[in-house]
């Protein structure tokens, strides 16, 4: 017998992700990179080793600090700029290719930066719930907030790290998989790392770390096909329905309702890729008991039909795409 999932490995369930490892950045003063924006469904992510950086913020606002164990994840996949903050031109990379990793290099002379760039892979579905309840820039320090430190996640997730950089050093049997692999953890522990953070970052991972709402979070997403209403939701967390429509809002910036339409649909898209299942027995599985309202909702949320999305999810699947 399986035991029961918490909501984050419900979410990462739904929603899978693979991690990827790409490249680890060795560079000494000036240095500069400029990242163009990821493809439909990837968030890259960057794990500072050694040294520091700064991310500049595209909407013209001071850059961000980046310090040794700090962790970045673009949810957005937007083009970013790091670079030293000595506004010098950058000495020029070049690259080694290790049986496990790519290193890029350069003759900087100055502060040296050590750092792993990677990307997490979803289907461009999966993502765009992802990134409606995630920051756009989510940062992990595990170096040195004390926010991190007082829970068992962060020495946790700065054992992976370690363990990351030691695989990549080294040309190990296997050691690209499991690099790949170690970047898949990352992704779930770097979430559930933000949720236990003093200041967790607004959405999902606010509403995590509230644990008046936990009951109304674990309800949505282990039975998203019930008749869930708003007054049903706040019962469950012991508090008036006009408290809970608030805090609710407060927290993940979109109502209930809204997540659990999210959720619905993203099990729906799941469900019509997988099975043959037909559309109202899909539509019946996730809380819809009219087939029409099933297929209003599903095309205003996914823009295509459920019948569209299923021959184009089984053509992605016949050439091989994630």
């Amino acid at each position: 017998m399986s035991p029961p999932l918490d909501w984050l490995s419900r979410l990462l369930e739904m929603t899978p992700v693979r991690g990827q490892l790409d490249l680890r950045c060795q560079y000494g003063a000036p240095w500069r990179i400029d990242q163009e924006a990821s493809a439909a469904g990837e968030m890259p992510y960057h794990i500072v080793l050694d040294g520091s950086a700064l991310l500049d913020d595209p909407a013209g606002g001071p850059p961000l600090q980046l310090a040794a164990g700090d962790i970045l994840l673009l949810a957005n996949g937007e083009a970013h700029a790091l670079h030293d903050g000595s506004g010098k031109r950058a000495k020029p990379s070049m690259v080694r290719t290790a049986a496990n990793v790519v290193f890029s290099e350069n003759a900087g002379a100055g502060a040296r930066l050590d750092m792993l760039c990677g990307r997490f892979a979803l289907a461009p579905s999966h993502a765009r719930l992802l990134r409606r309840y995630l920051p756009s820039h989510l940062v992990i320090r595990v170096g040195d907030d004390a926010s991190v430190e007082t829970h068992e996640t962060g020495p946790r997730l700065g054992g992976l790290i370690g363990l990351m950089r030691s695989e990549s050093g080294v040309d190990g049997l296997g050691g690209r998989a499991l690099l790949n692999g170690l970047s898949t953890a990352l992704f779930a522990l770097t979430l559930r790392c933000a949720s236990e953070s003093q200041e967790a970052p607004a959405g999902l991972l606010a509403l995590a770390g509230y644990p008046r709402l936990a009951p109304a979070l674990e309800a949505l997403f282990h039975d998203p096909g019930q008749p869930w209403t708003l007054p049903l939701l706040a019962r469950k967390c012991n508090m008036s329905r006009a408290t809970f429509v608030r805090l609710f809002q407060e927290k993940l910036g979109c109502s209930a309702s809204d997540l659990l339409t999210d959720i619905r649909m993203t099990m729906a898209a799941n469900e019509l890729r997988t099975s043959s299942a037909s559309t109202g027995a899909v539509a019946e599985s996730v809380g819809y008991q009219s087939e029409a309202a099933f297929q209003r909702a599903f095309k205003l949320h996914m823009g295509v039909t459920p019948a569209h999305w299923r021959r184009a999810a089984h053509l992605q699947d016949d050439a091989g795409a994630p």
